[in-house]
């Protein structure tokens, strides 16, 4: 695979917190955002393990914002 340099502004913070993660995980910012890129384009989008376990549990004709309601105020 050839490689392209790319040009990005991201903010302060998360690039220093992207370095540390890439530290502690012994990578390069480069592979993580390349990882990232490739994720999302296969899938489309980003998803975590839970994410992934949930999606699908709720009927398609839910209404969301009533869910979210349904939920805040069990919880409270």
């Amino acid at each position: 695979m050839a490689l392209k340099k790319l040009t990005l502004s991201v903010d302060e913070d998360v690039i220093r917190k992207a370095k540390h993660y890439s530290q502690r995980h012994e990578t390069s910012l480069s592979k993580l955002v390349t990882d990232f890129l490739s994720k999302l384009a296969d899938n489309e989008g980003v998803r975590t393990p839970v994410v992934s376990r949930l999606r699908g549990i709720l009927p398609r004709d839910v209404d969301v914002d009533e869910y979210r309601r349904h939920v805040e105020h069990k919880h409270r």
